[in-house]
């Protein structure tokens, strides 16, 4: 079938793929004739990782099986569409919470499923750490039993808490403060002890698991009903209505366009060191989060929205304060360089979300 009626042909997510194919041929060449497991695969890096591997065995006959690890079919059917009748497409349907039971061969597995939205994290505190823990903990089981040839696990930049404000930049190695008494620290903290688990498998198994600690990843693809800050800031650009901040906008932010964050996933899952950590981030594009919403209504939005603050009341379950500069200079010594910044997300995001 042709690759334009599998695909959504024109829109920024497809020359993000092609990008991706094209410019990280030879990262991707060393996944040829294997199997990769994607969980998580309908999330936003989850679908992006299955479909930049379908999309090059159609451009450059890699002939990669991939498993797309799912738990709600409807909307792998939604995601996929004409994909799935595709032979080196396979759905794996199951709970990440309970043992994985795929007989065939696992080569290589990328671990994205991960619950993502503030609002569960305040409600269901207990169901985001079992998440976290027991699906984390199952994956490195499947691995160990298939002698998976290499696994990448997608952390957060979450797991720095709050650290010492005085440095200039935040390495792997400097973690701060996470208050656990607090019901959000459920998602910083599992993806903490999913690390650790991580780097006890890869001692104690000798599993090759690399850990990816994303900046806030977003840009073409990102669903028009998603809910978190960057997105409402693009559909109030999109919309013409101002851009409203529910704090007061001061917290520091770290952040990575989706094409840059898949090369960088291709990347760790055949090089690294294993058991350690890697920041995926773009360090050109730190911000406070009310200097994003300035960038979005001045630059992207033309000056035609404004920027202001209404505080609620009640507890909206973002992130605490955080003044930090992530450091990307362990994974660029891998050879992995970001190349779009700020303003070209947004503008590559909204004309996504205006085509769907």
């Amino acid at each position: 079938m042709d690759v334009k009626n599998l695909f959504v042909a024109g829109s920024m997510q497809m020359e993000d793929l092609e990008y991706v194919v094209e410019q990280h041929e030879e990262d991707l060449k060393k996944y040829r004739k294997s199997s990769v497991l994607v969980s998580g695969a309908t999330g936003f890096v989850g679908k992006m990782l299955v479909k930049t591997f379908l999309l090059g065995n159609r451009k450059k006959n890699l002939g990669i099986h991939v498993i797309a690890a799912i738990r709600d079919q409807k909307k792998a059917e939604r995601e996929f569409n004409l994909l799935l009748k595709e032979a080196d497409l396979e759905l794996y349907v199951g709970d990440i919470t309970e043992p994985i039971d795929y007989k065939g061969n696992v080569d290589y597995i990328f671990h994205t499923a991960s619950v993502t939205t503030s609002k569960t994290m305040i409600e269901k505190p207990v169901e985001t750490l079992n998440i976290s823990c027991e699906g984390t903990k199952n994956i490195l089981e499947l691995a160990r039993k298939k002698q998976t040839k290499g696994i990448v696990y997608l952390s957060s930049m979450e797991v720095y808490g709050t650290p010492d404000s005085s440095l200039e930049r935040v390495t792997e190695k400097e973690l701060g403060y996470v208050d656990l008494t607090s019901a959000r620290s459920c998602y910083p903290e599992g993806k903490r002890l999913c690390e650790c688990l991580c780097a006890a498998y890869s001692s104690e198994y000798k599993l090759p698991v690399r850990i990816a600690r994303l900046a806030q990843t977003f840009g073409a693809g990102v669903s028009g009903e998603d809910n978190r800050v960057y997105a409402q800031f693009a559909r109030s650009a999109i919309n013409g209505e101002d851009i409203v901040l529910h704090t007061a906008g001061t917290s520091e932010g770290n952040y990575c366009y989706i094409r840059d964050v898949v090369a960088a996933l291709l990347l760790l899952g055949t090089c690294g060191s294993d058991g350690e950590a890697y920041n995926v981030v773009n360090e050109e594009s730190h911000m406070q989060i009310r200097e994003m919403a300035m960038l979005v209504a001045d630059e992207v939005a033309h000056g035609r929205i404004k920027t202001r603050i209404e505080i609620p009341e009640t507890d909206c379950g973002y992130a605490p304060f955080v003044k930090m500069h992530l450091s990307g200079e362990k994974l660029r010594k891998l050879g992995w360089k970001p190349q779009i910044g700020m303003r070209e997300t947004y503008e590559r995001m909204i004309a996504d979300m205006i085509a769907e």
